[in-house]
């Protein structure tokens, strides 16, 4: 599974950068093409899963991820949220950690491994590269607000 990893730093402290990065719906409304839906009542937690729905029309493909982790920053503590995916076509797992910055707000860590079915490892590159300037562009979203 081809591995992605992506530090953002921004003066949001912690708790402000884990609301924005934890906030499912917006997430979807970064990514082109996409939106969340999401399949449990909040708040989030370990347990709650949601879909990312990406295409036009009738070709389409869902993205189902669950909350296996759920651990929010408290006083200098990280927090950190694990997702599992679960779909037929994109498998693999995502975390975001935001901690403390050494000047202070936060530095947030999205690490991420996912395979595409169909695609062979050939194509993990591609995967890799696509995911890192996606999940970048996405993140830095959500941190502006």
């Amino acid at each position: 599974m081809p591995g992605i990893r992506i530090v953002h730093r921004t003066p949001l402290r912690p708790a402000a950068a884990w609301l924005r990065v934890t906030d499912w719906e917006r997430h979807g409304a970064q990514v082109p093409l996409t939106r969340t839906i999401i399949g449990t009542a909040p708040p989030t937690r370990a347990g709650t899963r949601f879909t990312a729905r990406t295409g036009v029309g009738r070709i389409t493909f869902d993205d189902p991820m669950e909350v296996v982790l759920w651990r929010p920053p408290a006083d200098a503590s990280p927090g950190l949220v694990r997702l599992e995916k679960r779909g037929r076509t994109v498998t693999g797992w995502a975390e975001i950690e935001v901690r403390p910055g050494p000047a202070g707000g936060s530095v947030v860590e999205w690490r991420e491994e996912l395979r595409v079915r169909g695609l062979g490892r050939r194509f993990d590159p591609l995967v890799a590269a696509a995911g890192r300037l996606l999940f970048s562009r996405a993140l830095a979203r959500l941190l502006r607000g």
